[in-house]
């Protein structure tokens, strides 16, 4: 089955670019060239990946990310923010950044493959939707929990083990598909 990646970006040397880049035949590449058109093809389409550019026309970049990020189930769908300066990305979203990946235009094939299997990586970290924030905080901030006791410090430390653990395990798993991937186009 095809990976869905939908492609947003006004210029169609870009939607080209990163169609001719990615590894013919695991890819269906959808194309959006503004905001808007972008948004509908996520809704209705449930992309792999989205890779978005942060000026768009109708809606920017930065609209169609806010709106992906009220939606639990588009959360879930890994990011490549694109965009030819950076500062216009860290002015709105600060570093680092968490659960999506940015990549500077213009870009070459292995920062766009780079980007795309950081991307996955960070989705597959971030919470399900409904896990309590509180409960991510604490397994991320051991000394927040540090002055209430030892046992606590240890439940803090046991929790962040888990999750870097199940970390460690996504990206075991991704490694075996990229192996696996890079086997079949050698045949």
């Amino acid at each position: 089955m095809a990976h869905k990646i939908l492609v947003i970006d006004d210029s169609n040397v870009i939607r080209t670019m990163v169609r001719d880049m990615l590894p013919k035949g695991n890819f269906e590449v959808l194309e959006a060239k503004d905001g808007v058109q972008g948004l509908n093809l996520i809704q209705q389409e449930r992309p792999n990946l989205i890779m978005l550019d942060f000026l768009l026309p109708k809606m920017s970049g930065w609209e169609v990310f806010q709106n992906i990020q009220t939606q639990p189930a588009l959360q879930a769908i890994p990011l490549v923010l694109m965009s030819g300066r950076k500062e216009e990305v860290t002015e709105k979203l600060q570093e680092p950044f968490e659960y999506f990946e940015f990549v500077q235009k213009p870009f070459d094939q292995p920062q766009l493959i780079t980007a795309i299997k950081t991307a996955m990586a960070k989705a597959k970290r971030r919470p399900p939707a409904g896990v309590a924030p509180v409960a991510v905080a604490a397994a991320t901030a051991p000394s927040a929990v540090a002055t209430t006791g030892s046992s606590d410090d240890i439940q803090a430390l046991n929790a962040k083990i888990a999750t870097m653990q199940a970390e460690i395990d996504g990206m075991k798993k991704q490694m075996g598909q990229i192996l696996n991937f890079i086997k079949q186009r050698m045949k």
